[in-house]
């Protein structure tokens, strides 16, 4: 079983910064992609930004350009990855999930996903 944790949602004002990070754990051969979505109220999840296990990174139209500074980041020892927002508004109100594809065998692979983290940008 592989187990994915996010940590670091909360309510922050407009304009203000969180970082999230999501630990994967379990019986783990090695972690490719891993990435982040949202999920606002009555939409559907949408990708933020992925990074590869090469360390190259994606990240969605609609986070490019409002976004000052957007980062993933990945600790590939820690199998770890993390989010840094900038420039938060309101329209980043979401649950934030953390996503992973996980390699348990040479031959299994599972693509997992976190229970989510509350992010609230509200004044």
């Amino acid at each position: 079983q592989v187990q994915l944790v996010e940590s670091g949602g909360g309510l922050v004002r407009p304009g203000g910064s969180l970082r999230l990070s999501c630990a994967a754990s379990g019986s783990i051969l090695s972690v490719t992609t891993m990435g982040w979505y949202r999920q606002a109220p009555g939409k559907e999840r949408e990708l933020v930004a992925l990074i590869t296990g090469g360390g190259s990174t994606n990240y969605a139209d609609s986070v490019k350009g409002r976004f000052a500074i957007s980062t993933i980041s990945r600790d590939k020892n820690k199998n770890m990855v993390y989010l840094q927002m900038n420039s938060l508004e309101p329209e980043d109100t979401a649950v934030y999930y953390c996503n992973a594809l996980v390699y348990l065998t040479t031959m299994n692979y599972q693509n997992s996903w976190g229970q989510g983290t509350q992010v609230t940008v509200s004044s």
